[in-house]
């Protein structure tokens, strides 16, 4: 079978459309998906349905440019985490809903006109929340009648809605052209198993809460999807931060590292007390937490704040925002790879880790871990690379 695609990654590239040998597992509910919009919307679905079968709870992921911008499963919503994901606080919330919330929310910059990745039926609060968002399209294995009349109606009935067939299972090979040579390698069907995190701990402490094997999967499964070098954080049952397709390992842990400082930053008493004009939209109220948080923000929404709050906020400096992030613990972290040299053990410290998965491997192995016992992180070695390229 052959559908036909509006063009491929760019306007310019006209002649583009997916095949398939016998009838296409997915099916064009609405809208008009493109090359992208189908990337995203694969990847999403199966990052979505590998959470699912790790955790047996309902799960999400948001996809942006064919890395997870965010990826969840339900559960651990508290009134500050649903305040610092905009989420509504007084409405009734489906497990597959909070999912949505949270691998939607936390970085909701990156996630901005994303593609939605959902496990489960869609039901009508989900579909009511992926209304509100500027996104392009959702898969799901289904929806409600009336999730699906919600959907079709977002975007002057433009939106992209797909339906996957949750039996399909993809074949074991996988093949991909490029530049007319065709590349054909075993599909990556690694998940996480509860056994492959408690007996790989190569660290001297040994602590490892449900919680945390819950957020490593998390962290492994987003990683698994993500483009290489990516370093994933997680917590509260969701990935808080997503570094992908970077050159430097240590990079990628620094940027996943501010971004994780910056999400967890927002469910701080000073940014929950921040009291915003009447009228501001979430993604305007989003931009002004960021540059409040920011050191060097494009936008001083300090001085110029009677244009954002009702009143004058306190800043919060460097020192103050360093002190409240000293004070947290029990943040995951995964790497797609080895890390070979301790500096992103330090890095990682610095954000809340105290769990720690990575293949292993190093010719550095000793000092990494030396490390990671210095600081009290708990420390596995799993011995799987998660490269996605």
């Amino acid at each position: 079978m052959r559908l036909s695609l509006k063009y491929g990654l760019n306007p310019h590239q006209k002649n583009a459309s997916i095949e398939f040998d016998g009838k296409l597992p997915i099916e064009v509910v609405n809208g008009t998906p493109g090359y992208i919009n189908l990337l995203d919307a694969l990847k999403a679905y199966s990052l979505a349905k590998d959470l699912k079968e790790a955790t047996s709870k309902p799960a999400s992921a948001s996809f942006k440019h064919l890395s997870p911008a965010g990826a969840a499963v339900s559960g651990s919503l508290t009134d500050s985490l649903k305040r610092a994901l905009f989420a509504p606080l007084k409405e009734d919330i489906s497990p597959l809903s909070e999912a949505f919330l949270k691998a939607r929310g936390a970085d909701r910059v990156a996630s901005f006109g994303d593609f939605i990745g959902l496990s489960d039926i869609c039901d009508e609060v989900t579909a009511s929340l992926i209304a509100r968002e500027v996104s392009d399209g959702v898969i799901a294995p289904g929806y409600t009648d009336r999730a699906r009349e919600i959907l079709k109606g977002k975007k002057g009935g433009r939106y992209v809605v797909l339906e996957i067939d949750e039996d399909y299972t993809a074949p074991l090979i996988e093949e991909r052209s490029v530049y007319g040579i065709k590349f054909i390698e075993e599909r990556n069907t690694y998940t996480p198993k509860d056994e492959d995190l408690s007996s790989e701990i190569v660290s001297e402490c040994k602590d490892l809460p449900d919680s945390a094997v819950e957020d490593l999967k998390i962290a492994l499964l987003t990683n698994k999807y993500a483009e290489s070098n990516s370093i994933v954080y997680s917590k509260y049952s969701m990935a808080i931060s997503v570094a992908a397709g970077g050159q430097s390992r240590i990079q990628s842990v620094r940027l996943g590292g501010d971004k994780a400082d910056r999400f967890l930053l927002r469910l701080s008493d000073r940014v929950q007390s921040l009291r915003f004009k009447k009228g501001l939209s979430r993604n305007e109220r989003d931009n002004i937490i960021e540059s409040y948080l920011l050191d060097n923000s494009e936008m001083d929404v300090i001085s110029s704040w009677r244009e954002y709050f009702e009143t004058e906020p306190v800043p919060f400096t460097f020192d103050e925002k360093k002190d409240y992030l000293s004070k947290i613990r029990g943040v995951s972290l995964s790497s797609d790879a080895f890390f070979p040299f301790s500096d992103s053990i330090k890095r990682a410290s610095r954000s809340g880790v105290s769990y720690i998965v990575e293949p292993g491997g190093s010719i550095r192995d000793d000092l990494v871990i030396k490390e990671a016992d210095r600081l009290g992180i708990t420390l596995i070695f799993n011995n799987v690379r998660l490269f996605c390229h």
